[in-house]
């Protein structure tokens, strides 16, 4: 008991100005004060029913602030709840008319969103509730990877191993994902950051490609590999078949890299060097120039929409320039 010229005072009770079932709701509005200087404490009432509805157990969790913050927190928790729900209501019209052109119907459209998500609209997101997309394009490099290779293996069984590694390099290279995001029209979706978007980021092939990767894995989780294995087949089938008909004639399976090293290294003349020359046009426009030496030797010029193309480019004109076959 307080005693002397403190006796009978106590600090202001701290002031519930949160309450949620979700352990995983109340931790991003925790975040979202703690991100304003705000001491939070966390206190969960066991579930008084006899059938209790929260999935984690913990029945009601409940944030408070000190008195002094209270009226600042409660402002703060209405403004996120608003803009949280105008962006849901406005990600639920977007998703619709994605889901359509994907062909396919997320049960958890938030594996779409946290596909279209962007490390730059999450590195400015204060609550820390939002997750960018590279953990799904990780997972969806993989599962395309899967399908790729096992088309080639059923419909080209007479390809050499080198063969079917050139033409799944051909299909998954971040031009040919990037085609195929554009196509789908993935950088319309995408959500980023201020900064990105002033960089013409919706345009920017790394992006699409990467988030295509990560379209790949949210499908993949949400409905199975049967899922991704059909939405693959509608992106890709043109490719396939061009490639398992008339590709490696045609030479639209070839790496001119890979072939342009080899090439040197049969005649001693040491790796590709491949230098950029020039980068020309607005950011979302770009085309780079870049050329390929042997040694100090200027072999030839190539032009592309991203730098791999040009390389791809300049090893294809070195080919022909050498007389080899491309």
């Amino acid at each position: 008991r307080a005693t002397g010229l403190g006796a009978g005072m106590s600090e202001p009770e701290p002031q519930v100005v949160f309450r949620a079932t979700s352990i995983v709701e109340a931790d991003v509005v925790r975040a979202l004060l703690e991100a304003q200087g705000m001491h939070v404490l966390l206190s969960a009432a066991g579930p008084q029913a006899i059938f209790p509805q929260s999935v984690s157990g913990l029945g009601e969790v409940r944030l408070a602030v000190c008195a002094g913050d209270a009226e600042k927190a409660t402002l703060l928790i209405a403004e996120f709840k608003q803009q949280v729900s105008d962006q849901l209501i406005r990600i639920k019209d977007e998703f619709l008319a994605l889901e359509e052109t994907l062909g396919y119907q997320f049960v958890d459209q938030g594996l779409l969103e946290h596909a279209l998500t962007h490390r730059s609209k999450a590195h400015e997101d204060v609550s820390g509730g939002v997750r960018d997309n590279e953990s799904l394009e990780f997972l969806g490099d993989a599962v395309l990877g899967f399908v790729v290779a096992a088309r080639l293996f059923l419909e080209c069984p007479d390809w050499t191993e080198g063969q079917k590694s050139k033409a799944k390099a051909m299909i998954v290279s971040t031009v040919a994902l990037a085609k195929f995001g554009e196509n789908l029209g993935l950088g319309d979706h995408l959500m980023l950051g201020r900064g990105e978007e002033k960089t013409g980021g919706r345009r920017k092939h790394s992006l699409i490609a990467n988030t295509f990767e990560a379209v790949i894995a949210a499908i993949y989780l949400d409905g199975g590999i049967g899922a991704a294995e059909a939405f693959l087949e509608r992106c890709l089938r043109p490719q396939l078949d061009a490639l398992r008909t008339e590709g490696l004639k045609s030479g639209v399976a070839v790496d001119h890299k890979s072939a342009l090293q080899e090439f040197l290294q049969a005649r001693d003349m040491g790796l590709p060097d491949y230098r950029l020359v020039a980068e020309r046009g607005p950011e979302h426009r770009k085309m780079f120039e870049t050329a390929v030496y042997a040694g100090e030797r200027a072999l030839a010029r190539g032009n592309g929409r991203s730098k791999k193309e040009a390389e791809q480019k300049a090893a294809e004109q070195a080919l022909r320039a050498l007389g080899a076959e491309g």
